[in-house]
């Protein structure tokens, strides 16, 4: 019943608006007087306000009530896609899709930008495709800032500062500009890093590891920060010793970096910083006669398409990635409909999916 009644305010909203009876700056019937019209609650009719604010039909202004926004009939928007990682990175691949099958998409325009296909390119790259966002006057830009270059920080802020001057409305993807745990003031959508590596952690010490390494590439964005964090404070709560150093950058794919781990670590267990990693360490654990997981476990975060064709298929954290794209245009959406918001962290939790590489009995459908 709520659900009908969501939807006969939709859609008669929608069409008083676009009939003219509701001209653009005019100021809507409160909710309270939107309840006794149609008989429905005030949440009901909260959130059918809502969506039409993310629909960019209505402006919400504090203290003042709703008002049709001032130019209803153009609601489409062109965003730009700044992803220096794009076409190198599976999981922007799905955040991408996500947002061209969500349901709003179909009112706007999505523009792809080249990505850098060296890693000293990447700034340069973004910087110029930021360039080419502003000068094409896009309704706002979603970026993945740049990570592993040295000069990833500037590089990140120069992007951001000039689409603040330009006044283009920004939403990161996956990670943020800051250290972690600093936040920039722009909205983020991604993952729970954090509690996803905590309880890989907690999923390893239930398979019976004693003694886990956490390993990533030098430079990583500010999620590989969260993960250790949470790598740590799984450590600490499940296992009866804590060895801090058992945080490891560098190449997991160089024999020599791997091989001091194994001699100061002793691990039975690596949580690695992604599937990547995961997958460059298990080939090189395998090259100097390491057995998974009878030797060692390992467990990954991502779920890209080949983890579960590596040599032994791997354990990791599933995320979900379609549905980071979905939200990221609708945070989008909002964020243009009103600009005063404080900027929100939009995080999406993962799914454990167990393979062979962890040493557990897989429960992969």
């Amino acid at each position: 019943m709520a659900n009908q009644k969501y939807t006969d305010i939709l859609e008669k909203v929608q069409e008083d608006i676009r009939s003219g009876r509701y001209s653009p700056g005019q100021r809507l019937p409160s909710e309270t007087e939107l309840v006794r019209r149609y008989g429905a609650s005030r949440m009901t009719v909260f959130r059918a306000m809502h969506e039409l604010q993310t629909m960019g039909l209505v402006v919400r202004r504090v203290g003042s009530g709703t008002f049709v926004a001032q130019s209803p009939k153009s609601k489409s928007h062109v965003f730009g896609l700044l992803i220096p990682e794009l076409g190198q990175t599976e999981i922007f691949e799905s955040i991408c899709k996500g947002m061209m099958e969500s349901h709003e998409a179909v009112r706007h325009s999505l523009l792809w930008g080249n990505s850098a296909s060296k890693e000293n390119e990447k700034e340069e790259v973004a910087e110029q495709l930021c360039q080419h966002y502003i000068s094409q006057k896009v309704s706002g830009v979603f970026f993945a800032p740049v990570e592993f270059s040295t000069g990833r920080f500037r590089a990140n802020h120069k992007i951001v500062e000039a689409l603040d001057n330009a006044g283009i409305p920004v939403v990161l993807l996956d990670r943020c500009l800051e250290t972690y745990p600093r936040r920039s003031r722009y909205d983020l959508v991604g993952i729970d890093n954090r509690r996803t590596a905590y309880q890989a952690t907690e999923h390893l010490i239930a398979a019976g590891a004693k003694r886990i390494a956490f390993i990533a590439r030098p430079n990583s964005a500010p999620t590989v920060d969260a993960r250790i964090v949470g790598f740590r404070e799984a450590t600490q709560a499940f296992s009866r010793t804590t060895n801090r150093e058992a945080v490891n950058l560098g190449d997991a794919s160089d024999q020599t970096f791997v091989k001091a781990i194994l001699k100061k670590d002793r691990p039975d267990a690596f949580l690695c910083a992604n599937d990547y990693t995961a997958g460059k360490l298990m080939h090189t654990l395998m090259s100097i006669g390491e057995r998974i997981p009878e030797d060692i476990r390992i467990m990954g975060i991502d779920d890209v398409k080949y983890a579960s064709l590596l040599p032994v298929p791997l354990t990791t954290q599933h995320q979900p990635c379609r549905d980071i794209g979905r939200i990221a245009l609708a945070i989008m959406l909002d964020r243009i409909a009103n600009p005063d918001l404080p900027a929100r962290d939009v995080l999406l939790g993962c799914q454990l999916v167990v393979r062979q590489s962890c040493g557990a009995k897989s429960k992969e459908s």
